[in-house]
């Protein structure tokens, strides 16, 4: 049944694509619209009903969430050493960076862009001051970290947590103070982005900037 992966250019399905890209994994890519709200489609909302992208379809099997899938993919593929081998100290840290992004990084950043879901209008600009502060502090965390045990988020080894890493750098390529502009984050995001598989990715997204 093949792989299908349902996205849109500059939200959570890059790292989903890129790591396709990455280990050779043939799929078809359907960008939604999110111009049109196509996102929100009878028919989209019935593989995913939070009408949110990442989607993946790899046998008819139906996947959500960036960081669930970025694990998935690398543990399907571990020629390629993504992922570290289960029950070992690496596979720890490994699980402790993926949950950091999804569950400190991923929530203050949706704030950030969605600062009147979260609390109303009148209370947007409060919502992303907080949020602006929780994401510097993270970035604050994780540079210290590859500052000392880098140059990768597992130390000499790239891992699919460090894709991860890369995008959410990415989202915050406009903040006051984006991710890269912290010295070892600026490191690995520069490794990272001069990957072939990352640049294939934004050329079938058409995306230009972050470059």
């Amino acid at each position: 049944m093949g792989t299908v992966l349902y996205g849109s250019p500059s939200t959570a399905s890059l790292v989903v694509h890129w790591l396709l890209i990455e280990l050779g994994i043939e799929h078809e890519l359907v960008m939604l619209d999110f111009g049109k709200r196509e996102q929100k489609s009878p028919e989209y909302l019935k593989l995913n009903p939070q009408g949110r992208v990442p989607t993946l379809l790899i046998d008819g099997q139906v996947l959500t969430e960036s960081t669930a899938i970025a694990m998935h993919l690398a543990d399907l593929y571990p020629q390629a050493g993504l992922a570290p081998a289960p029950g070992s100290a690496a596979r720890a840290a490994y699980y402790r960076w993926m949950l950091f992004a999804a569950y400190t990084l991923m929530p203050a950043f949706r704030a950030w862009f969605y600062s009147d879901e979260v609390a109303g209008e009148e209370h947007a600009e409060a919502v992303r001051t907080r949020a602006r502060a929780a994401i510097e502090s993270a970035w604050e965390q994780v540079d210290a970290h590859l500052a000392a045990n880098g140059p990768y988020l597992l130390g000499e080894s790239m891992s699919a947590v460090d894709f991860v890493f890369t995008m959410l750098m990415r989202w915050s390529r406009n903040m006051p103070r984006p991710g890269d502009s912290w010295p070892a984050l600026s490191a690995l995001a520069a490794r990272t982005k001069a990957l072939p598989s990352f640049r294939e990715a934004y050329a079938r997204e058409g995306i230009e900037d972050w470059t």
